[in-house]
């Protein structure tokens, strides 16, 4: 199987039919931007990056396809297949964040993508990756029991094993490792993945792809027109600063990106709009803010 072109479709109709629903709960249509790096450049391919931004619901929402190729692969693609180190490669992928005004309303984040090498003399090595996480400022355990919930049953014809599996290995990924801190409630998260052959994985990739809107739509209806006050806003901006740190600091797919040449606009389009930091913050003991760090933000259970 080559899958390069029907993974390409794949992920092209993915994005039209996740920023479709989003318009659709926004009220605004995204703006799509079209790129291109020409040959000669260390990378090379194209892409589409959709943004709202300034919407009714969403402060800033992007999801963007990508598909490029390199002359060798960038470090931190190779850290767990070293035999590939310098190989020449194709990537391609969706990757979103949505970052919602209300901070009642989490954000969310999903990313799918392939990626083939092909080592000197041998045949192209292709893998598969993705997942998705939630990101709440005020924690409600239906949400994340839902979002939870939706994740298990779309990888639940893939094998029991996958979803704990890939639950712990999210847990375990998006932490700020430097404050001892999960990033949010979790989701799933795999990478580097072809264990059950090139057709199978790309199905179960895309029924992680598949289970977004089912996943997230529902959870932000829920939350977009909560009533809220500066209080809680200062809070989001603060905890959105955790986010940035993350995506900076940890994030396979930013430093990827950055570190392969790949276009510094698209790549940082998961950055909010606004965030702040506070020096040595402390929630009130039995506030809600407190709850999110107490009950919604350490590894455990939801379904």
């Amino acid at each position: 199987m080559n899958p390069i072109a029907s993974v390409r479709d794949y992920l092209l109709g993915l994005q039209q039919r996740i920023t479709g629903a989003i318009a659709q709960v926004d009220g605004h249509t995204f703006v799509a931007d079209a790129w291109e790096k020409p040959a000669g450049e260390t990378l090379q391919g194209n892409g589409i990056t959709m943004i709202l931004e300034s919407g009714q619901v969403f402060e800033r929402a992007g999801c963007g396809f990508s598909h490029v190729t390199g002359p060798r692969l960038p470090p931190s693609a190779t850290q767990h297949r070293p035999e590939l180190a310098g190989a020449p490669f194709e990537a391609m992928g969706v990757s979103l964040v949505f970052h919602p005004r209300n901070p009642y309303a989490p954000t969310v984040h999903l990313n799918v993508r392939m990626i083939a090498a092909t080592p000197a003399g041998g045949e192209p090595v292709c893998w598969f990756g993705g997942g998705m996480d939630l990101t709440p400022y005020y924690g409600f355990e239906e949400d994340a029991q839902h979002f939870h919930s939706t994740c298990r049953d779309a990888l639940a014809p893939f094998g029991d094993d996958k979803y704990p599996r890939f639950k712990k290995w999210c847990d375990e990924y998006f932490t700020l490792k430097h404050r001892g801190e999960q990033r949010g409630v979790g989701g799933v998260f795999f990478d580097d993945f072809s264990e059950l052959g090139a057709e199978r994985s790309f199905a179960m990739m895309r029924a992680v792809g598949d289970a977004f809107n089912e996943a997230y739509v529902p959870i932000v209806r829920r939350r977009m027109h909560t009533p809220y006050g500066e209080r809680e806003r200062s809070f989001q901006l603060y905890r959105r600063g955790r986010y940035v740190e993350f995506n900076l600091v940890w994030d396979r797919g930013t430093h990827f990106g950055l570190q392969s040449g790949g276009r510094t606009e698209s790549i940082l389009m998961s950055m909010p709009p606004l965030a702040s930091w506070s020096y040595q913050y402390q929630p009130e003991p039995g506030t809600p803010e407190d709850d999110l760090y107490r009950k919604f933000i350490v590894p455990r259970e939801w379904v």
